[in-house]
């Protein structure tokens, strides 16, 4: 298609269009419904089994989903060279559905939606830009918005997978549960968006004070949760007390960024933090938090800025601050 300007001609080229068809395209299964919710998982191997079970290629963490309960395979035409991909049902429980269908083996068209259990995931094929998108996505959907940190949803999905290496590979792990004290009263005093930045620096604080590979997250508020990765109940005291005392000593800003009237105001501010370890206290990832929470309470209890371990057999190593053991 082409116009005319007095002298000139501009013509609408199709390249873009080119350009796109051009992309190599890679085959992926995104979750539109579940705890990996936007998460491209790419289908890079010959033959990829999903379910419930530890080693399956994509894990369903779905109880209506069965332990092996579907196979993707790649089929290639020996002429050209095309691939297809196709889905068979492994004799599951409660079956699988392509676009709501019942089917036991099919072949899959990019946009096909399959339904395991609960979740709900699409095959796509994606070039390297779809899947980044993808992969953007499914950052902002598991990450809190305010302090970087994976969302409670995000955290328990990530808790459950530890908590079955960790019974795969006979290794402890600690969970902790963190509270900001009295920090109504910086709202109250300082405004929200002054709340706001401490919290933002908590977040970054509690981050660094953990080692590499520990995952923490928000819950919400001003309460914050970790899990420490091969870690045991005196190795948790040891980290919740490092966070506690880093909380304890840090300066925050009392006046919100940005404000003409930067005074240099500071506020202090600090921590509560419950820990329960696995498998001393509980297998379950669900009631290691329960505990690891009630462990935080009975912290707060006992006149806040200090840590609580919930152990079954207190360690030897008692960090300053710390109360190990709390009655069942």
């Amino acid at each position: 298609m082409s116009s005319e300007q007095g002298d000139k001609t501009f013509t609408a080229s199709a390249t873009p269009k080119a350009d796109a068809d051009a992309r190599e395209r890679h085959p992926a299964l995104v979750f539109l419904r579940g705890e990996l919710l936007a998460a491209p998982i790419p289908l890079e191997r010959e033959e990829v089994t999903l379910g419930r079970a530890l080693e399956a290629d994509v894990r369903v963490n779905d109880a209506r989903a069965s332990r092996m309960h579907a196979r993707i395979r790649v089929e290639r035409d020996p002429s050209t060279g095309a691939s297809r991909y196709r889905i068979t049902d492994l004799g599951s429980t409660n079956g699988t559905l392509l676009n709501g269908q019942p089917v036991s083996d099919a072949y899959l068209e990019d946009g096909d939606k399959l339904t395991i259990g609960e979740h709900l995931l699409r095959f796509d094929l994606l070039d390297d830009i779809d899947r980044e998108y993808q992969r953007q996505i499914h950052r902002l959907l598991a990450h809190d918005e305010l302090t970087g940190l994976l969302t409670s949803k995000s955290f328990f999905s990530e808790l459950r997978r530890e908590a079955a290496r960790s019974e795969r590979e006979t290794r402890p792990f600690c969970v902790l549960m963190m509270d900001i004290d009295h920090f109504k009263a910086v709202n109250d005093t300082h405004g929200h968006l002054v709340g706001s930045q401490t919290l933002e620096a908590v977040g970054s604080l509690v981050t660094h004070a953990l080692r590499a590979g520990d995952v923490a997250a928000r819950f919400g508020g001003e309460e914050f949760a970790a899990f420490m990765l091969n870690a045991d109940c005196a190795q948790g005291l040891v980290a919740a007390e490092r966070v506690r005392s880093t909380i304890e000593e840090h300066t925050f800003a009392a006046v919100r960024r940005g404000s003409p009237q930067d005074t240099g105001e500071t506020l202090r501010i600090t921590i509560s933090i419950g820990v329960a370890s696995y498998p001393d206290d509980a297998r379950d990832p669900i009631e290691l938090v329960e505990l690891a929470d009630t462990a935080l309470y009975r912290a707060k209890n006992m006149g806040r800025n200090r840590v609580v371990a919930y152990c079954v057999s207190p360690p030897d190593l008692k960090p300053a601050g710390s109360v190990p053991g709390v009655p069942r």
